[in-house]
């Protein structure tokens, strides 16, 4: 395992229009504020899509969650690139192969403005 604690992981994304499409499919999560757009032309994009920023590295890092807790600040909306730093917080070596691991997370959107932040645990496995 590469991790340590204090290391800090980064990356961006853009939301578009094609990504709230599907996550609507999946999650039937079809309020208006995601199915119309605004004046602009951009839709909502769902606080639970947003939150799959943070995740990403329990795919990178084969982490089983036990625990996630978000907290939303503003929308974001198709269009809008966001950034997410996540810190590695703990890390400890268990019995059976397993590391138990707690990270916190901060998403800022393009005009450096918080959108998400929160922190998770669990274990990698492998």
């Amino acid at each position: 395992m590469d991790l340590k604690v204090g290391d800090i992981i980064r990356f961006e994304r853009t939301f578009i229009e094609e990504d709230v499409e599907l996550f609507t499919k999946v999650s039937m999560d079809e309020g208006d504020h995601h199915m119309n757009p605004d004046e602009l032309g951009r839709v909502v994009v769902q606080g639970l899509l947003t939150a799959t920023l943070p995740t990403k590295v329990g795919g990178d890092y084969n982490v089983l969650a036990r625990t996630m807790n978000f907290e939303f600040f503003r929308p974001v909306f198709t269009g809008d690139t966001i950034s997410c730093k996540v810190t590695i917080e703990k890390l400890e070596r268990k019995d059976n192969n397993r590391i138990s691991i707690m990270a916190s997370f901060l998403c800022i959107n393009q005009m450096e403005k918080q959108v998400l932040s929160g922190n998770f645990a669990g274990v990698i496995v492998g």
